[in-house]
């Protein structure tokens, strides 16, 4: 397995993501990865591919909220992951999410991301998920919903 690093993320060789993209997501390439991805036939310009590239900052400015005050707006949340893996693929949207993601959110991205079934609580791939632990508030918040 490999460990999750800030800086890049080794895809794997499974499911969504077209052949060309099977390399190394980074800062330096992000945009492009992002436009090869990108599926929203509804989109007439790049403002509205901006839009959704800032969903990544919305999303983690709300868990920076969360984590300061304890105040968890998980509905607005959910929504903007759920449009996210909509227009990048669930893949996609994951790697994007973790490598804009500082470190100390991934606790709680990891929580919505299993929450959603995204992903698995126990799934191997080119994220290790096992060094990320799920935030038990906000479980108990999801399972309200």
């Amino acid at each position: 397995m490999t460990t999750l690093s800030p800086r890049s993320i080794k895809l794997n060789n499974s499911g969504g993501l077209p052949s060309e993209m099977h390399d190394d997501l980074t800062e330096t390439n992000f945009i492009m990865y992002a436009m090869k991805l990108y599926n929203n036939p509804q989109c007439i310009d790049m403002d509205e591919f901006h839009e959704d590239i800032n969903r990544i900052k919305y999303v983690k400015r709300l868990l920076r909220r969360y984590k300061k005050t304890g105040i968890l707006r998980e509905r607005l949340i959910l929504n903007h992951i759920i449009i996210l893996t909509n227009v990048f693929t669930v893949e996609g949207a994951v790697k994007m999410l973790f490598l804009k993601m500082d470190e100390d959110l991934h606790s709680e991205l990891k929580t919505f991301l299993v929450f959603l079934e995204y992903i698995k609580e126990d799934e191997s791939g080119s994220i290790d998920w096992d060094s990320v632990a799920l935030d038990n508030k906000i479980i108990t918040i999801l399972r309200s919903i």
